[in-house]
């Protein structure tokens, strides 16, 4: 029996990229998209390839839901008892940046709360309803399989980095890292670690309008690691937190960030 993943906004960018590295593992994944049923598809099939190019069978689905919404989310949580019966891992990737980049003092109320509602309390509620399932299926007698359930949430460098034209975000990357102390803390004692990835400047669909800023940044020296992130980066260290790589850590912030967060003179 393979294990079972549900990726927020698993359809491109990051979360494709961690699609991959599970399926190329032999997880069994549910696939969440908000918008784009086509890309999610296209992520479908390269997953259930990848794997059998690996050696591995795997069963990839996907489910709309948008995760700032309560209902879409239960629907999501509801899709994935009902295709698979059981869950090992959740990753909360879904996020949105600002529709329009404002300086600090010109932000607007609509953009803030929009990604409050999309960044924080859709994770913070998915994590919690998938939590109870966890749950429920340790006080059911139903073994891990065959690695310990976990939870991992990816937050970004903009939870400790100011950008003062798009504060809404940094605010709401800041407030999804207090996700993973909480449910370290609470779920510790029933075997569930709980972890944060924290990627830098990770080449996406979000990040190609700053392609040519970063492009000079990254040249100038900004990461000792003098190259974008991809994808596939943030996807393997996910994969590895995945298959028990870090069994006496829980809480942790695991950068995948080319050295971003180094203090250095």
């Amino acid at each position: 029996m393979n294990p079972v993943a549900i990726i927020t906004g698993g359809s491109r960018g990051i979360g494709r990229g961690i699609a991959f590295e599970l399926a190329r593992a032999g997880w069994d994944l549910a696939l969440n998209y908000a918008g784009n049923r086509a890309a999610a598809e296209q992520t479908r099939g390269e997953c259930i390839s990848l794997a059998q190019r690996a050696g591995k069978a795997v069963q990839a689905e996907v489910c709309q839901a948008d995760i700032g919404v309560g209902a879409d989310r239960q629907r999501l949580i509801a899709f994935a008892r009902a295709k698979f019966g059981r869950l090992d891992l959740l990753v909360n990737n879904a996020g949105v940046a600002p529709e329009v980049r404002a300086d600090l003092l010109e932000a607007t109320e609509a953009s803030f709360d929009r990604l409050m509602r999309i960044n924080v309390k859709g994770p913070y509620f998915l994590t919690q309803l998938a939590a109870r399932w966890m749950l429920e299926q340790s006080a059911a007698g139903m073994p891990p399989a065959p690695f310990s359930r976990k939870i991992v949430t990816i937050s970004s460098i903009s939870a400790y980095t100011a950008s003062v034209n798009r504060g809404d975000y940094c605010v709401a990357k800041a407030a999804v890292s207090m996700l993973t102390p909480l449910f370290a803390t609470r779920l510790a004692e029933h075997g569930i670690n709980v972890y944060e990835v924290r990627p830098g400047i990770i080449e996406t669909d979000m990040t190609a309008p700053v392609k040519e800023k970063y492009d000079r940044l990254i040249h100038e020296g900004l990461t000792p690691i003098q190259r974008w992130g991809r994808p596939e980066d943030v996807g393997k260290a996910v994969a590895a937190i995945a298959q028990d790589a870090l069994p006496f850590s829980t809480g942790e912030v695991i950068n995948v960030d080319g050295g971003f967060h180094l203090r250095r003179l």
